[in-house]
């Protein structure tokens, strides 16, 4: 391991000095360490970020930290000190008074964080009073002020509403409010904008940004999102395997890393912006995390023959769900989910939909596949007309176009071996024997950079990364001409997004595939796509050539949605997007709501711009 720079800040007295934090866990009857010789101090009104990929041992660090793991499991060594005084040392009772008042924590789920069944300012409201002599009325108006504080609009109408009737971002700054209520020396945020839309965790980085120069708080921020390091962290701590392999400013982490393991993080992050003058996409650099050494250089892939007939051509698409209310279940209005879209897509070419959550790209791919029924429209692919199939007749249509979903885990049977599960579509389609339907799948993990010798093992024993290359296997069985991928890198960690993407593009380039990928990610979005359709309230407002619409975004959304984006250059830390803190508006509509009709305007060749 490189030697690790201290950093310390001797001029001023950190919040917080660990020193050789060891933790371990217990495997049967030994001691199994996951975090190791750990060293890191916090001064006032500092950011410090630890960085690393799932497993890395940074979400251990901040428990550890908080003494929130279960004492009869674990052991923390070492020395954690919250303005000179030791935290390991405390009992129980102390510990409780320092958590909550002097340390808080935000953490990654707000909805598994608050109580379902109480009120967000209940909630609030019992955070302060537990530390802070109050009367229930001044608890009120102090929870108020807090709502306030983190740009909650209307706070004193929401104050008695519930988790579920806020959006993820708005529950988020509830978390936030609740751990600023006693206004803690040291805010540990843990992975706090890693389910967020971009244009709110946009928000909620610029949120903790002027929180913590009003209140002089220090932050320890973990993250394994280099451009949200890059934009918050005064300093980084880059953590690999339980151990901080290199430590130091930001500025120098981004510029001058010198660890293999930085140097590969840093290479597998997309800037937006970084593709100009490319007309077609581009295969991420992969470097080797113990050398050092380029395995994959950055290169083009393959453009598209606009010369070829569409595969599928999608006209005035509608989908609408019915909301029902009462006792009878009468129906009260619909959730316009998808509202009159329009599009193509040829053979070997990538349409990226993109868009927040609730602006319809899911609903869109699970209609053209009638995983969904839409409400109107044509949908043309591969010579059937989707909407007049009967069951057999899509059955057949779904062997042209398969999807790959977000999460690998909840779409493999855990009962069921990776190669039955692979092998299941072939045999099930009826379309060869078993023994070629397990010459094929051994064939296609070979292809998608796993070994036909997994084919025993069950979806648990492999990681994020590799699951999601099963389900790739699996979408190809049926030899498909389009795959539609369902946010399938976004809930990967950096390297392996980065790889999953170049699989992508060489499956892409070896089959002539078509994708339809769905994503909220710009900055992958731009390396991958060959065009891109960016969707908003279940419209589409802009869609056209990929370096048109980020060379020259037209649609007041397509600029915030690119202005949000988290872009890892260290110079901008102390920028502030301000960006507007409204919730994204709903799709409900009343019964027999009728839409406008919307007008587009050509911008250029193919780029097209709703008026």
């Amino acid at each position: 391991m490189a030697a690790v720079e201290q950093g310390q800040t001797d001029s001023v007295t950190p919040v917080l000095s660990v020193r050789d934090l060891t933790t371990s866990f217990r495997v049967g009857p030994d001691w199994r360490s996951v975090v190791r010789k750990m060293n890191l101090d916090i001064a006032p009104r500092e950011t410090v970020a630890i960085v690393g990929e799932s497993g890395s041992g940074k979400s251990v660090t901040s428990l550890s930290i908080m003494r929130l793991l279960p004492e009869s499991s674990s052991r923390i060594e070492g020395s954690i000190k919250l303005e000179g005084r030791e935290l390991l040392t405390l009992d129980g009772e102390q510990m409780r008074q320092v958590r909550g008042n002097q340390i808080s924590m935000i953490f990654q789920e707000p909805m598994t964080s608050l109580n379902p069944i109480f009120p967000i300012g209940k909630q609030i409201a019992e955070a302060i009073t537990c530390h802070r002599d109050m009367s229930n009325a001044e608890a009120k108006t102090e929870v108020l002020r807090l709502l306030d504080r983190v740009r909650i609009p209307n706070a004193a109408g929401r104050f008695d509403e519930y988790p579920h009737q806020f959006s993820g971002g708005m529950r988020q700054r509830v978390m936030i409010a609740m751990a600023l209520a006693s206004k803690p020396k040291l805010l540990i945020a843990d992975e706090p904008t890693t389910a967020l839309d971009v244009t709110i965790q946009g928000q909620i980085l610029d949120l903790i940004k002027t929180l913590q120069d009003e209140e002089g708080m220090a932050v320890l921020f973990i993250t394994h999102d280099m451009g949200v390091v890059a934009e918050v962290a005064d300093r980084t701590i880059v953590m690999f395997r339980g151990e901080a392999v290199e430590t130091g400013t930001t500025d120098a982490i981004f510029n001058r890393g010198a660890h293999p393991y930085t140097r590969a993080l840093l290479s597998a992050v997309p800037k937006l912006g970084s593709m100009g003058g490319r007309d077609n996409p581009m295969r991420f650099p992969v470097i080797d995390i113990k050398t050092g050494e380029t395995l994959v250089a950055e290169s083009e892939a393959a453009g598209v023959n606009g010369a070829s007939r569409p595969l599928l051509e999608v006209k005035n698409l509608t989908t609408r769900f019915d909301i029902r209310s009462g006792l009878l279940g009468r129906r009260s209005g619909a959730v316009h989910a998808v509202e009159n879209v329009s599009f193509d897509l040829r053979p070997g070419e990538t349409l990226s939909l993109v868009g927040e959550s609730g602006c319809g790209k899911s609903t869109t791919g699970r209609s053209i596949t009638r995983l969904v029924e839409p409400t109107s429209g044509q949908i043309s692919l591969d010579g059937y007309d989707v909407g007049r199939l009967d069951q057999s007749s899509l059955r057949k249509m779904r062997r042209s176009i398969q999807m790959v979903f977000q999460d690998p885990f909840a779409s493999l049977d855990p009962r069921m071996s990776v190669g039955q599960a692979v092998m299941e579509p072939f045999i099930e389609h009826q379309l060869g024997t078993k023994a070629q339907a397990r010459e094929k799948a051994a064939d296609l993990l070979e292809r998608v950079g796993l070994s036909a010798e997994m084919m025993p093992r069950y979806p648990h024993e492999f990681s994020g990364g590799q699951r999601q290359r099963i389900a790739i296997a699996r979408s190809l069985m049926l030899d498909p001409k389009i795959i539609v991928a369902d946010e399938a890198v976004s809930a990967l960690d950096v390297s392996i997004k980065a790889q999953v993407c170049n699989l992508l593009l060489d499956l892409q380039q070896s089959f002539n595939l078509a994708y339809l990928f769905i994503s909220h990610d710009m900055a992958v979005v731009e390396r991958v796509s060959h065009r891109v359709a960016v969707m908003y309230l279940g419209e589409i407002v802009e869609i056209g050539p990929r370096q048109a619409v980020f060379d020259n975004p037209q649609h007041p959304y397509t600029k915030k949605l690119m202005a949000a984006v988290p872009v890892p250059d260290p110079s901008r830390r102390r920028l502030k997007r301000n960006l507007a803190t409204d919730e994204i508006k709903s799709p409900i509509r009343p019964l027999g709501f009728q839409p406008p009709v919307r007008q587009y305007h050509e911008v250029a060749d193919g780029h097209l711009v709703q008026l």
